[in-house]
């Protein structure tokens, strides 16, 4: 095996391990945001959560984290579509929130 061989291995080995990981994080998010509409008493449209935003942050104790912003659609009417938010820094949920809205 040659150099640029095990270099090629190794990038696709990440895309993967980064692909599965992220997938893990998004299907985490989609969880948090059913039970948070449940609560709300809102309706989460289309079952689905977009990622918006992703940057590198630290933590309170100083440890970089990987930021991420999540959007998604809700309804109370049914008629009105409206936009929900969720902040990540690493595996935690630090803010859920929701547009204003009729209700």
């Amino acid at each position: 095996m040659t150099l640029g061989t095990l270099f090629w291995l190794f990038v696709a080995g990440f895309a993967v391990w980064y692909w599965w990981r992220a997938k893990d994080i998004k299907d985490f998010v989609l969880q948090a945001t059913q039970r948070y509409c449940k609560t709300m008493d809102v309706l989460l449209l289309d079952d689905a959560v977009y990622l918006r935003g992703l940057w590198f942050k630290r933590d309170q104790h100083g440890n970089l984290r990987v930021w991420r912003r999540f959007l998604f659609d809700f309804t109370t009417t049914g008629e009105e579509r409206y936009t929900g938010r969720i902040i990540m820094l690493g595996r935690n949920i630090l803010q859920m929130e929701l547009e204003p809205h009729r209700f």
